[in-house]
């Protein structure tokens, strides 16, 4: 890997800033507390690893698809965090829910993957450009993907830990907070067109 640095920069400023799952993370968290929110986080994790194997796997061809790919999945990416953004802003605290489908389930997280163009298009980048083209054995393969998604298993859990510090915080301005958050994931969506 020639440009360590440019590998570890991208992996942890991409990681790290919101994004659905850190956004959903942080949600569950401040609506479930962080230990009822952390099988989302174990979702995010497992559906993270298999997109991240799939594509060191496929990114050759993946890359070449993405043109003609791209604009599909990013239109269903985009209404699948809009409806995220519908949901959160929407929501009541967790004892105030009734009838409502839970967003803090391990298959959440693990969905969410299939559906965020954002992990996609980060595995794809990230694997052709960083990976690839200077590993090609499927255990190293492997490897990277159990250590990137380790590095969005961290992230997540941080966002999740950031809403449950300030649980109080922001059960009692649930209404500003699940804005802010909406408008977060509305903005996630949108950038995807920008």
């Amino acid at each position: 890997m020639p440009n360590f640095t440019a590998f570890i920069s991208y992996v942890l400023v991409t990681t790290f800033t919101p994004g659905p799952n850190t956004i959903m993370s942080m949600s569950n968290a401040s609506r479930y507390g962080f230990k009822k929110s952390i099988m989302f986080n174990v979702g995010v994790f497992f559906g993270f690893f298999i997109i991240m194997f799939l594509s060191s796997l496929f990114s050759v061809t993946l890359y070449a698809l993405i043109p003609s790919v791209k604009p599909f999945m990013t239109f269903i990416g985009a209404a699948y965090i809009i409806w995220l953004a519908y949901k959160t802003y929407h929501s009541k605290p967790h004892g105030e829910e009734k009838g409502q489908r839970r967003t803090n389930t391990l298959s959440a997280g693990f969905l969410l993957q299939f559906v965020n163009p954002k992990v996609i298009l980060y595995s794809i980048t990230l694997m052709s450009t960083f990976i690839v083209p200077y590993y090609k054995s499927v255990p190293v393969l492997a490897g990277f993907a159990v250590a990137l998604s380790c590095t969005s298993f961290v992230a997540t859990c941080c966002w999740g830990l950031l809403g449950s510090v300030f649980q109080k915080f922001l059960w009692k301005n649930v209404k500003l907070v699940n804005t802010v958050m909406a408008l977060l994931l509305v903005y996630c969506a949108v950038s995807l067109f920008l």
